[in-house]
């Protein structure tokens, strides 16, 4: 199941939000031809590394082929333009105003091919005031709110624990790539605008009904949910155990798991609200229970009552679960260097397939003689090509 086959993508990104964005394309069966600097993408060169390869890109280039072009030379430029006239898709997260400067901004790319959807990926988007600011993730979160809304309960702000922004600018990047290609053939060529600042504010749905709609400031709750209550984490004997419960129904079960079912009926705790709003009793009450069983114990019964329960697992547990090996949740792509390489992989399944890309992340120019023959270029031009510093191929060819 490759319901991207056929689709031709013209990868003009670096880092982080657009990579992890054509990755997905690639998985589903598109083709993404990545463009890179002489020096490679800045995340060829960010650890960890395993045999001189960086993880961050072997993760994030999966199923790509490379090839290297001097955008700054003008044969460079004519070469991407080339690219952009065959292709269905061009995906940039150059700095708002770069690629125009470079001459392969999205009018210049429509104009030698109307049909063209072109996606691009920055911070704060193509126009307003901030549009010019750098942006790294840390930074979006900041100005969005993420941080504000995370923490402990009267703590200071704090990250996520993974670079959202970029993820998320990925995500709505590849939505809207997939929406602008289905709106092709009635619209033609469209210029797509992702901000990384406009995705994390539209990821915000808890933070938005207590702002808009209750009137009420947003507040860090830490590991509880800041409307629904019991719904966080809790102390166990040896540690802690997640217990998310949502309604009337599962909270008298839980009450009744703990012996005290007469608890559903406090006029404290008969709503989420009047919950939320007695949540340090309520937990006190819990935790009596609860701290009297390990986390194992705690889960077995919990999940026998049909209370929605978890324990907080590493990466590794996660992983290692007999779920997560079902659902092939990561796997191994043959890779040029690695000889294998573990990826995790778009997750979506079709009709019970998953599509994944068949090869790891590429070579530095690794592409760049078979890319540039199917572009119609001879042997000896590509050769002059490579002679004049325009383009680079590399041994791992």
């Amino acid at each position: 199941m490759k319901p991207l086959a056929g689709i031709r993508i013209l990868d003009l990104t670096r880092v982080l939000a657009g990579p992890f964005c054509t990755a997905i394309l690639a998985d589903l069966g598109a083709e993404v031809i990545k463009l890179e600097p002489p020096q490679g993408d800045d995340y060829r060169h960010v650890g960890p590394f395993v045999s001189g390869e960086s993880a961050l890109f072997a993760l994030n280039n999966r199923g790509k082929q490379s090839l290297v072009v001097d955008l700054k030379a003008d044969e460079g430029r004519a070469l991407a333009l080339k690219m952009a006239a065959t292709a269905d898709v061009v995906v940039e997260n150059f700095r708002p105003g770069v690629a125009d400067r470079l001459g392969i901004g999205a009018a210049a790319l429509q104009a030698v091919n109307p049909q063209l959807v072109v996606a691009s990926i920055s911070g704060f988007g193509q126009e307003g005031p901030a549009a010019d600011l750098p942006a790294y993730d840390v930074v979006v979160q900041a100005m969005s709110g993420w941080m504000d809304a995370t923490g402990e309960e009267g703590g200071t702000p704090l990250r996520t624990g993974e670079a959202i922004g970029d993820v998320a600018a990925g995500l709505y990047a590849a939505i809207g790539i997939l929406a602008a290609l289905l709106g092709r053939g009635t619209h033609g060529g469209s210029h797509v605008d992702i901000a990384m600042m406009d995705c994390l504010v539209a990821m915000l749905p808890t933070s938005h009904a207590l702002q808009h709609y209750a009137g009420q400031p947003v507040k860090r709750t830490g590991n509880r949910h800041p409307l629904s209550t019991p719904f966080g984490a809790f102390r166990s004997a040896d540690g802690q155990v997640i217990i998310a419960v949502l309604g009337p129904r599962q909270f008298a079960g839980l009450c009744a798991l703990m012996g005290q079912p007469e608890l559903a009926r406090d006029p404290r705790f008969t709503s989420d609200e009047t919950r939320t709003s007695n949540e340090p009793a309520l937990r006190a009450l819990i935790e009596a229970w609860t701290t009297s069983l390990p986390t194992d114990a705690l889960i077995a019964e919990l999940r026998q009552a049909g209370i929605p329960t978890a324990p907080i697992q590493t990466l590794a547990q996660a992983l290692d679960s007999p779920h997560a090996r079902a659902r092939g949740l990561v796997a191994d792509l043959p890779h040029h260097r690695l000889g294998s390489s573990r990826v995790a992989g778009q997750p979506i399944r079709f009709d019970g397939e998953k599509p994944l890309s068949v090869a790891g992340a590429p070579a530095l120019g690794g592409d760049t003689r078979p890319v540039l023959t199917a572009l119609g270029l001879t042997p000896d031009q590509i050769t002059g090509l490579i002679a004049a510093g325009i383009v680079q191929e590399t041994e791992f060819a």
